[in-house]
């Protein structure tokens, strides 16, 4: 069975000695003091080890059964539902008048990758309906929130999205779901919505399904949609609950992976629904559920990565083949382990250097959030808002990759079940599609994002990194040639690419378009380089301080050296292709495929 094991150490050097949180002027930040947070990872990892870890393989192999209308989780997801009710996990960042601990949205963060990386299907569960009450909290009125809240921050009541329809994806225009008002304020909701994670399960006594539907009458295409809170039983005024809704689930969904979470199809058949902002604005509130769970996707990626990780490092350090090529190493062994081959240290740096460094990135941009809502800094906002699709379509596509090369390690053995690694590759398969596919992502980057604004918040992040260059630059040579340069001539590269669209992009849309995932993967490396150095340039600033723990802070920069030589590079790569415009990408007729 795969182990896992809370990296709460680098989380801490992340939060504390790069991030400086509890130096920052955002509001409660000045509570998250190493002891405090260090006590909340401490008690996270605890759930996420022994009570999560143990039912990822169950919930895989179980899976979740359909039985008589009602949705069954595999054995022990009950119980260890209970489990993070009790201990007040599923309210950690959310509002105190509304039963929440009101801890920063960076430390919920960092706690939701241990929960991610033991069972990401499980954390679903209770992932969806933080998004689902931040978007009621948003956007509800003084009712609705006090009516749902204080039961969805406890996870008494679970909380859904509801999306997607048989024959529309992305494209939410063609939605045919309909709302029909009513004389009491009310809406009837008709319709079919597919791939509702967690539509429906035994772990909670209701269900507040968010529903985007279009108001009969209303206008046409996207601009007609609105957004209905559609519970599975209604409320009573006391706060009781009353009869059924007409909200059921139609078939659980067979998938690729995280099997342990009940992906629905829900039919709604006159169900009555709530309208939850204004009307024909529906994609504004759901934005706001959609924002936060782009960032638990990309943590996703993240989790999952890391997970396979510290597996794959075990297995090569255990397992004995062939012998190394500069001479034995284990020479009471038949052989040496497979950590000595340069090719497999060269998968477990990538693995090594993807996983800290997006982690980094993460809860970075944790903090951008926390500033944008806690101190109302639209620069922050706009910062995080060009980010996400950053975040999310760079971290997962990564994040899926290094899940293969931590499978890759293991040989045969990574193909067989009883390893378990293969879960983790197919786990992470499915971030890079849901809460917008990655293509989706690139897309509204390259089309939406950069321009956003005037294109204010991507020259801030030019200047930012800039400034960063310029303030450390000269100060040590060594610490110059493996940092500074290589995200110097990184963030040129990213320049150039913002260029070549600026100019070619107003000839012809295509050309910037076609090398919209290009740019994505581009910009996530620029990131990346520049959170490796301000952790290589902590990690120094430790160790010429002086410090007990020396091999972690050597390897802190050692791992970062790696990823800025081996990895950051591939921006050439990425604008080479940009560069190349749409005319090979578009050449073909559609016939000729």
């Amino acid at each position: 069975m795969p182990i896992y094991n809370a990296p709460n150490k680098d989380t801490q050097f992340i939060l504390h000695e790069v991030l400086n949180i509890s130096g920052s002027d955002i509001p409660g930040y000045s509570e998250l003091e190493p002891e405090f947070t260090g006590a909340v990872l401490e008690e996270a990892g605890k759930i996420a080890t022994n009570v999560l870890h143990p039912l990822n393989v169950v919930g895989d192999t179980e899976g979740c059964r359909l039985e008589n209308g009602v949705v069954y989780t595999p054995t022990g997801f009950k119980d260890g539902f209970a489990q993070m009710k009790e201990g007040g996990w599923t309210g950690l960042d959310m509002p105190e008048e509304y039963g929440g601990q009101n801890m920063p949205y960076v430390l919920g963060t960092a706690v939701g990758e241990l929960f991610s990386a033991s069972n990401q299907a499980f954390t679903m569960y209770q992932g969806l309906t933080h998004g689902a009450a931040s978007a009621i909290l948003a956007h509800g009125t003084e009712e609705q929130k006090n009516t749902y809240l204080p039961n969805m921050v406890s996870c008494e009541w679970t909380g859904t999205m509801n999306l997607t329809e048989p024959h529309c994806g992305t494209d939410l225009g063609l939605m045919r779901t309909k709302a029909e008002p009513q004389t009491d304020g009310s809406y009837k909701i008709s319709g079919q919505k597919i791939f509702i994670s967690a539509g429906e399960h035994d772990m909670a006594d209701n269900i507040i399904h968010l529903v985007l539907a279009k108001i009969v009458g209303g206008p046409e295409g996207i601009k007609g949609v609105s957004l209905f809170i559609v519970p599975k039983y209604h409320v009573n005024e006391d706060g009781s609950l009353g009869e059924r809704n007409g909200a059921t689930v139609g078939n659980i969904e067979e998938k690729m992976g995280i099997h342990g979470n009940s992906t629905c199809v829900m039919n709604y058949d006159e169900a009555t629904g709530y309208l939850l902002g204004e009307e024909h604005k529906g994609m504004r509130a759901m934005f706001t559920m959609m924002n936060e769970a782009r960032l638990g996707v990309a943590m996703q990626g993240l989790a999952q990565a890391d997970a396979a990780y510290q597996n794959a490092v075990e297995y090569a350090k255990d397992r004995l083949q062939g012998r190394a090529v500069t001479g034995t190493e284990n020479p009471d062994g038949p052989a040496d382990p497979l950590i000595v081959h340069p090719d497999i240290r060269r998968s477990l740096m990538d693995q090594k250097s993807f996983a800290e460094g997006a982690r980094a990135f993460v809860l970075w941009g944790a903090t951008m959030i926390d500033k944008a809502h806690r101190s109302g800094d639209k620069d922050a906002d706009g910062l995080i808002s060009l980010l996400t699709p950053v975040l999310k379509g760079f971290l997962t596509d990564e994040g899926y990759d290094m899940t293969v090369k931590a499978q890759q390690v293991y040989g045969g053995h990574g193909y067989i079940e009883e390893w378990g690694m293969s879960q983790y590759t197919r786990d992470a398969r499915i971030a890079m599609i849901y809460e917008g596919a990655n293509g989706v992502q690139a897309l509204d980057l390259v089309g939406r994002k950069l321009a956003q604004d005037g294109g204010k918040h991507v020259m801030a992040f030019f200047e930012m990194v800039k400034t960063f260059c310029k303030e450390n630059a000269g100060q040590n040579e060594a610490y110059d040639k493996a940092f500074i340069e290589p995200l110097k001539a990184a963030s040129k590269d990213l320049q150039s690419a913002g260029m070549y669209f600026m100019q070619e992009g107003v000839k012809n849309p295509n050309n910037a378009l076609s090398g919209s995932n290009d740019f994505m993967h581009m910009f996530g490396h620029v990131c990346l380089g520049l959170m490796w150095a301000q952790m290589a340039k902590a990690a120094q600033e430790t160790l010429d301080g002086g410090t007990s723990d020396k091999e972690f802070y050597e390897a802190k920069i050692n791992t970062g050296r790696f990823y800025m030589a081996r990895r950051l590079p591939a921006t050439a790569l990425h604008l080479a292709r940009i560069q190349t415009g749409a005319n090979t990408v578009m050449a073909l007729e559609a016939a000729s495929f």
